[in-house]
């Protein structure tokens, strides 16, 4: 009887030990895993470092009535290599109010003109600003642009 019940014995202790070695096993390869999240945060904080944040602002006008003039602003971040790493943030600002318009009809909002060739005056420039090609790159590279 004694025999079985070492017998037993070592089995449920080779039992605890295989799970305790499996156990230990995991802990390392999530001690492991956490180790290559900590260099890998380490390196995105590397790089943040690396990256720089550029900002243009600058503004749209009627070439032949150059005092009505839409402002716009392009933001992005780009690596040490030059390359654009996000999303361009391109805006509009607001002609009387200075806040951000995602849109340039946005910046008409809330304001008119009491003269209807004024008001005729801004609508052509909102209309050529979203008519234009590259816009993008318009707003990130110019410091003014003719319409």
């Amino acid at each position: 009887m004694k025999n079985t019940e070492e017998a037993s014995a070592n089995a449920v202790f080779a039992q605890v030990k295989k799970e305790g070695e499996i156990a230990a096993e995991e802990e390392a390869a999530a001690a492991e895993e956490e180790g290559e999240e900590g260099e890998e945060e380490e390196d995105d904080e590397e790089e943040e470092e690396e990256n720089t944040e550029h900002r243009n602002e600058m503004y749209f006008f009627l070439e032949e009535y150059p005092e009505y003039r839409i402002s716009a602003v392009g933001r992005w971040r780009e690596n040490q290599k030059g390359e654009v790493i996000e999303d361009v943030d391109t805006y509009f600002l607001h002609i009387t109010r200075g806040g951000r318009c995602d849109s340039v009809g946005e910046c008409l909002d809330g304001w008119s003109e009491q003269d209807e060739e004024a008001e005729e005056k801004w609508e052509t420039l909102c209309q050529r600003i979203e008519e234009l090609d590259g816009l993008e790159e318009i707003i990130c590279t110019e410091e003014s642009f003719g319409l």
